[in-house]
């Protein structure tokens, strides 16, 4: 007959096993934080994951986000619109992916506000994108898109 500390501990080994492993989808990466603090970037597929001591501390879409924006020009108009980024290099990234919201809402509002803004529909939204660009590029990030339009 087989111990009941065996059989414990095969299922112990087998939980730890299935544990282990993980499918990251197409079109996004997993940033897995270490005990000790370091950081690796996992890319889609099938991947071994050391689940006592690494954790997954952001799952990072390449496929491109949409960001609602608001805020008024110079001139007092208000605007409503999106602005559609993606992340280039996940591993810059990393950093500012919890707070890229934020950083582009506020970027966005003070841009908005700058007199430099051009008054044509399309000069204002290239202007605006890439002054973005210029903002975000060094995160690894680029602002692809941005669609703008008068508040009702």
């Amino acid at each position: 007959m087989s111990s009941p500390l065996l059989w414990i501990m095969l299922c112990a080994a087998a939980g730890l096993a299935l544990a282990s492993v993980r499918r990251i989808p197409e079109g996004q990466v997993y940033s897995l934080r270490r005990i000790g603090g370091h950081t690796r970037i996992v890319g889609a597929g099938m991947r071994f994951i050391l689940p006592l001591i690494e954790r997954v501390s952001h799952k990072i879409s390449l496929t491109g986000t949409a960001l609602a924006i608001e805020g008024a020009s110079h001139e007092g108009e208000q605007l409503k619109g999106a602005v559609f980024f993606q992340v280039l290099e996940p591993e810059r990234a990393d950093d500012v992916i919890d707070s890229v919201d934020d950083l582009l809402r506020t970027s966005t509002a003070s841009l908005l506000g700058n007199p430099a803004l051009p008054v044509e529909s399309g000069a204002r939204r290239l202007w605006l994108k890439q002054q973005l660009n210029a903002e975000v590029r060094a995160r690894g990030l680029l602002v692809t898109r941005i669609e703008l339009r008068a508040a009702a």
